[in-house]
C-alpha cells in the first residue's frame, strides 16, 4: 500500500509536497458578442504581459461551480448567472521561474448586474490586495498578447463561445 501520509504532512519541515504547483482552477467566460472578458497581467505584473480569463482556485472540498462563483464575488463583487461547463484544459508551465500545473474548468456565465457589459476596464481585488483589471478584448481578431491557459482559444471555437450576445 503506497504511503500517503507524505501529501498530508512533510516528513521534513519546509519541504513541498508532491503536489506544490498542481491545483485545480475554475475560469469564466463572459461574453459579449465576439469580446469575451479577461483579466490583464499587466496590472499585477507589468513583466509578464498575457490575458486570462476571471476566476481562481478550487479549494478542498469545493466544486469548481462554487468557486467560480465564490472568486466572482470575491474579486469583482459579482453574481452570475447562468453557468455551464464549458470543457476542461490541463496546463503545464512555468511562470516567475517556478513550474506549474494547473487543471482548468472553463465556465460559459453572465453577469446579472448588466453595467459589467458596458465598463471598459473592471476593477477588483485579490484575497491577499492584489489589484485586477479585467478588460474586454475581441477573439475574433488577433490578440496582442497570449491567452491562457493553452487551449484556450481553441476550446471557445471549438464550442462556439467566440461571439453569440450576452
Amino acid at each position: 500500500m503506497p504511503d500517503w501520509t507524505f501529501a498530508l504532512t512533510p516528513r521534513d519541515e519546509g519541504a513541498l509536497p508532491p503536489y506544490a504547483g498542481f491545483r485545480p482552477l475554475a475560469l469564466a467566460i463572459f461574453r459579449d458578442g465576439p469580446r469575451i472578458l479577461v483579466e490583464d497581467s499587466e496590472a499585477w505584473d507589468p513583466r509578464d504581459r498575457f490575458y486570462r480569463p476571471p476566476g481562481g482556485g478550487v479549494e478542498f472540498g469545493e466544486r469548481a461551480i462554487e468557486a467560480l462563483r465564490r472568486e466572482m464575488g470575491e474579486e469583482f463583487g459579482a453574481e452570475i448567472s447562468d453557468v455551464r461547463q464549458l470543457g476542461t484544459l490541463e496546463s503545464i508551465f512555468e511562470y516567475q521561474g517556478r513550474p506549474g500545473h494547473e487543471i482548468v474548468f472553463v465556465f460559459e456565465a453572465r453577469f446579472v448586474d448588466r453595467s459589467f457589459y458596458e465598463a471598459e476596464r473592471i476593477v477588483g481585488t485579490e484575497g491577499d490586495g492584489v489589484r485586477i483589471e479585467a478588460i474586454w478584448i475581441d477573439v475574433s481578431a488577433p490578440l496582442d498578447r497570449p491567452l491562457y491557459p493553452d487551449g484556450m482559444l481553441a476550446l471557445l471555437q471549438a464550442r462556439g463561445a467566440a461571439g453569440p450576445e450576452r
